[in-house]
């Protein structure tokens, strides 16, 4: 075995020797292709954040299927049927017209149990990947490549349905505010928003901030306006939305989650926005640059 890798090697070290100019243009057009469409991807985003949005999340949601699919990767296929037959329901609700108004509480609930699992399947991939590289899976006589293969599927499925359902939750709170009418993205909201109301979901507040719910509690932002507990970290945290609903003040993320076991949801959902990229567009923008190099006659 050794020696047929040495051979390969071999082989391949003679294929490409002489090549060193084309391999230094190849990485050139590399280099020169991811920073231009970092520089667009980002003017785009600035200018037409909409537009942008809705791209970024076919190809999150088409990308990973085309090459599941290529790959027989069928237990992700499964679970991503499964998802997007759940969320096309979600949203389908989230933008009908009137809102109903059990709506929003439903839509907040399905994405933040979605966002949770996806949190949870994370990190248990992350320490399965931890401790097979600690050599812990030996202690329970589990092959290294078996333990490695199942941590990074389940930091894949944790990462991939916390960043595509994120993607969802956005757009169905932003549909659902404005059709509430407590926001709006450009504007004053359409109603005025009374002090017993929730600007989220609109529904009447029950519980007192100074009382103590059974379900849940009430939250008071910094401009006085008062929501939902679980309506506002929906917002806030899924919906990415870091700003009262009604007023369009800043939210203060570390002083609505004073508690120090609440912050990595925080964290954890900054790292789906930075992955965002990796998954959709880096893959196109790998497929242009080789699309390049074929054109240019270069391999």
């Amino acid at each position: 075995m050794w020696l047929f890798h040495r051979m390969e090697h071999a082989r391949m070290h003679a294929k490409h020797k002489g090549h060193e100019a084309m391999h230094a243009e190849m990485v050139l057009i590399l280099i020169v292709t991811l920073v231009v469409a970092q520089l667009v991807l980002v003017q785009w985003k600035q200018r037409h954040s909409k537009s942008y949005n809705l791209v970024t999340l076919f190809q999150m949601w088409v990308v990973p299927l085309y090459f599941t699919t290529k790959l027989h990767w069928w237990r992700f296929l499964t679970t991503w049927f499964i998802f997007s037959v759940i969320t096309a329901y979600i949203s389908y609700r989230a933008t009908r017209k009137p809102l109903a108004c059990t709506t929003p509480r439903l839509v907040y609930k399905w994405f933040l149990l979605l966002y949770k699992i996806s949190y949870a399947t994370g990190i248990v991939g992350y320490s399965v990947v931890m401790f097979t590289l600690f050599g812990i899976n030996l202690i329970f006589r589990i092959k290294p490549e078996d333990a490695m293969d199942f941590g990074v599927s389940l930091l894949f499925y944790g990462l991939y349905y916390g960043v595509l359902g994120r993607d969802f939750a956005e757009m169905c709170a932003d549909f659902m505010a404005s059709t509430v009418g407590y926001y709006s993205a450009s504007g004053m909201p359409t109603k005025h928003l009374s002090d017993n109301i929730c600007a989220v979901c609109g529904q009447p507040i029950l519980v007192d901030v100074s009382e103590e719910g059974i379900i849940e509690n009430t939250y008071r932002l910094s401009c006085n306006h008062v929501f939902h507990e679980f309506c506002i970290r929906g917002w806030c945290i899924v919906g990415k939305k870091q700003m009262c609903p009604y007023c369009k003040e800043k939210v203060d993320l570390k002083r609505m989650f004073s508690n120090p076991w609440e912050r990595p949801h925080v964290m954890y959902g900054q790292l789906l926005d930075w992955l965002r990229y990796l998954v959709a567009w880096q893959p196109v923008i790998i497929g242009f640059v080789q699309g390049i190099n074929y054109v240019l006659g270069l391999e």
